[in-house]
């Protein structure tokens, strides 16, 4: 597998993330995406991709799937947030699971063990994902997601540049018919998720417009 994490002013969360992967397996290739952070980052042992500018978490998992397709063609892509909330576990747990189906995986958070906001959020966007799709997915809005190599192409073509860029993958994978499975991660939130870079007010916004024009042209 590749492991992939956009990141943006990290913090060190990031090298607890690539030294526990590379404790876990020291041959798998981490392709982190610096999204115009003001200091660049620079993880020895990792190939480093650079947006000059802060273009949104959607810009930079498209320009490291385009860098994986290139470079390890064969292989699944595990994208992790670079914060330290996805333990080493449960990323391979998600690369196996990809690896045995060929499908799209995601690891899903118990809700039970978000904090009050994360947990709403989540909730309202379950049900608007369940009535625009007519599928169950309980945690639609996890980082933690794996892609065999044959969908790096699709992702490429996958609208969005911030954070409603995974919800329009799902919304995509749903009118394709890919297959989604799903299987239980660690719910992990560090200092009241201080690190999240997801705006409460736009970036929800720019999630349920999405919901919204697949439900209209779903329906219509």
């Amino acid at each position: 597998m590749v492991v992939l994490v956009p990141v943006f002013q990290p913090d060190t969360g990031l090298s607890r993330l690539v030294a526990d992967v590379r404790e876990a397996d020291p041959s798998t290739p981490i392709v982190l995406v610096d999204d115009g952070s003001h200091s660049p980052v620079d993880v020895p042992g990792c190939t480093v991709l650079r947006h000059p500018v802060n273009r949104g978490k959607g810009a930079a998992l498209r320009t490291g799937f385009a860098y994986i397709a290139e470079h390890h063609p064969d292989q699944p892509v595990v994208c992790a947030d670079g914060d330290g909330q996805h333990g080493v576990e449960d990323i391979l747990r998600v690369a196996a699971l990809v690896e045995t189906t060929g499908h799209l995986v995601l690891g899903v958070r118990r809700v039970r063990r978000m904090p009050p906001r994360s947990r709403l959020g989540n909730a309202v966007t379950r049900e608007l994902f369940r009535a625009a799709t007519g599928r169950w997915v309980p945690d639609t809005q996890t980082g933690l997601r794996g892609y065999p190599p044959e969908m790096l192409s699709w992702l490429g073509e996958v609208p969005g540049e911030r954070f409603e860029y995974e919800m329009n993958a799902l919304l995509a994978a749903t009118r394709a018919g890919h297959p989604i499975e799903q299987v239980e991660i660690a719910t992990t939130y560090l200092n009241g998720n201080a690190s999240s870079h997801f705006g409460s007010v736009s970036d929800a916004a720019r999630v349920y417009r999405a919901l919204l024009r697949f439900a209209v042209d779903r329906f219509s």
